[in-house]
């Protein structure tokens, strides 16, 4: 009688383990601000019903053709540097929600980070050296916080594409002080000319695919809109066989948000919360079933959530708004 309890209790055992291994990524892109968080920053996030989020330190160059980064300085927002990333996950994790470390560059006015390219050997070089330094920095901490997820570039296409040889070699190197997963954030036009994929363990798409020129686009006209993309998404992940994640994933509450969902200009567009509920609803309901999908992050959210969002915005963040209801329902849906 005990052995057959004891199979039984190991049977129970292995489905939760099994079950625990393929639950969905539900998680958020949380902002990085000035100050350390604590418990009430976070509350909202688990109302949400979200289990991971990204934490996002980052590098400046100070243009395109700037070959230096400058990361991890006091003159930086806390949350921003290694000292901000730590305290930020700590207190997640407290709570059990889930890691991804995805240190980010930012160009000074915004320009494009697709687009960073040097125009000589020597500069090539000089960015190698210091993107390294920068990534690797991260990659440590990441190891240190044990987080499950390390993505190792966000939408650097023309960095990634002329110099694959030092993508190779820097995969490697991050493996060597880092032992989680890897993904790499390509743009919704650049996942599937990427060369490294086989080397990670996520393919990894910032997912603001065009779906519809309409002004508010019902579901039915979503779901159309998603069929080439995810066609061309599936095609990549039969090539390598590795399951896709959604980097960032997410629409503003405006009116043509899926026209081009990754438009971040405030000033375009009048309000429409329904828009951005729908978009939501139907990402969730094309790609969060599916075997082959691990799940993704909603971009984005900030941490003093009474502060920010409202029926008045026309921006990315769901808080107080039916956005964010919609996001909480879908999650536990999904869970």
């Amino acid at each position: 009688m005990k052995t057959y309890k004891l199979l039984f209790l190991l049977l129970i055992f292995i489905q939760i383990s099994c079950n625990s291994q393929h639950k969905k990524i539900n998680g958020i892109s949380f902002v990085a601000s000035r100050d350390t968080i604590n418990t009430n920053h976070i509350s909202p996030v688990l109302k949400a019903q979200s289990n991971y989020v990204a934490l996002m330190p980052f590098g400046f160059i100070r243009q395109l053709s700037s070959p230096k980064i400058i990361h991890n300085t006091s003159r930086q927002w806390f949350g921003e540097t290694e000292r901000g990333l730590l305290q930020y996950a700590k207190t997640f994790q407290n709570k059990k929600v889930k890691i991804m470390v995805k240190p980010q560059i930012w160009v000074w006015k915004g320009e494009y980070t697709g687009l960073i390219e040097m125009k000589t050997e020597a500069e090539w070089k000089v960015l190698e050296d210091s993107y390294a330094s920068f990534i690797l920095t991260y990659a440590k901490a990441a190891q240190k916080i044990k987080a499950d997820i390390l993505c190792i570039g966000t939408e650097l296409e023309k960095f990634v594409l002329k110099r694959p040889k030092y993508w190779k070699e820097l995969i490697a190197k991050i493996r060597k002080v880092y032992r989680g997963k890897l993904t790499y954030a390509a743009n919704w036009d650049e996942f599937k000319r990427v060369t490294f994929w086989g080397d990670l363990d996520y393919i990894g798409i910032d997912a603001y695919f065009p779906l519809s020129d309409k002004k508010s686009p019902t579901i039915h006209e979503l779901d159309e809109g998603w069929q080439p993309h995810k066609k061309e998404i599936i095609r990549i992940q039969n090539q390598y066989q590795k399951k896709i994640v959604f980097t960032e994933y997410g629409y503003r509450s405006v009116d043509y948000n899926a026209k081009e969902p990754w438009n971040y200009n405030k000033n375009s567009g009048e309000v429409n919360l329904q828009a951005q509920v729908n978009g939501l609803e139907v990402i969730h309901k094309q790609f969060w079933k599916e075997d082959w999908f691990a799940g993704g992050f909603l971009w984005k959210w900030f941490y003093a959530h009474e502060k920010v969002g409202g029926l008045k915005n026309n921006m990315f963040t769901p808080q107080n708004k039916p956005a964010e209801i919609t996001l909480r329902k879908l999650h536990l849906q999904n869970d």
